[in-house]
Parts: C-alpha cells; structure tokens; sequence
C-alpha cells in the first residue's frame, strides 16, 4: 500500500492564477490583441489628424466657412521658419524676403498694438455693417424712385 503524503506547501504568489481572474491570463490574450490593435489604430488617426492640422490649406476643423477677408489676410498668421540667429547669410535672406512683416514688431521694429484679433473682428463687423447698409439704402432707393416713376414723375 502507498503512503499518504502531505501536499506540497505553496511557496510565493501564483501570478497565473492572480492574472486569470484580474482578466489577463492566457484566454483572454484575444481580447487584449484586440484592445491593443485598436489602440494603435487610434493613435494613428489622430497621429493623421495632427499631421495633417500642421500642413492643412483648410485650417483646422472648418465646420463654418471663413469670411473672404479672413481668408485674404491668412499668410499673415502662418507658421514662420525663423532662422537661426547666428547664421548672417539666412537672416539677411530672412529680412529680405519681408520676413518680419505681420509679426508683433514690424519691419522698423516699432511694436504694432493695433494688429490683435479683437481689432480685426471689430473691423470685419464694421464693414459687414456698412455693407448691409448700403444694400439697404440703395433698396429703399431703388423703392422710392420706382414709386415716383409710378406717380408720373421723371427721376433718374
């Protein structure tokens, strides 16, 4: 007859057992290739879409159309390769092609205070304002010659 032993004393932590029921033993490998393709492709697109909003012609998210001014007066708020301050040949280059223009110290090195975006929203309102009231006016006008020339009288 075969003796009885004892079980063998379990020593340390078993870290199959504890990762099975936290969710990460072997059959749920699956599951975390899964997460972690979509993870990737996640990154990716907006890896994609950060790319993107550096190089864009259409600006970022252009869920409503920009004004024709806004898009006339857009060179001025691109991204500017400075050169490195050192290189003489680049900065000469640099000045040359009008590189300071349209930044916060102009081209005589006077800091310009009236170029900031509440300024130029005010003036975009502005001239939208005046532009409709000159369709008024030239409505209403329009209206009461045509009234006059109904009446009989000769106005031009």
């Amino acid at each position: 007859m075969v003796r009885k032993r004892f079980q063998d004393v379990k020593s340390g932590f078993e870290w199959a057992k504890f990762l099975s029921k936290v969710g990460m033993g072997k059959e749920d490998y699956y599951f975390w290739k899964q997460i972690g393709k979509a993870l990737v492709c996640t990154y990716a697109v907006c890896f994609a879409a950060w790319w993107y909003n550096e190089t864009s012609p259409l600006g970022w998210w252009t869920l409503k159309p920009r004004p024709k001014e806004e898009k006339e007066l857009a060179h001025l708020y691109e991204r500017r390769e400075f050169p490195y301050p050192g290189d003489q040949e680049a900065m000469e280059e640099f000045i040359a092609k009008g590189g300071m223009i349209g930044t916060t110290i102009g081209p005589r090195g006077l800091i310009e205070t009236d170029n900031n975006a509440v300024n130029f929203q005010k003036e975009l309102q502005d001239k939208k304002f005046e532009q409709e009231a000159q369709k008024m006016w030239m409505r209403m006008r329009n209206e009461v010659i045509a009234e006059l020339q109904e009446k009989g009288y000769d106005v031009e």
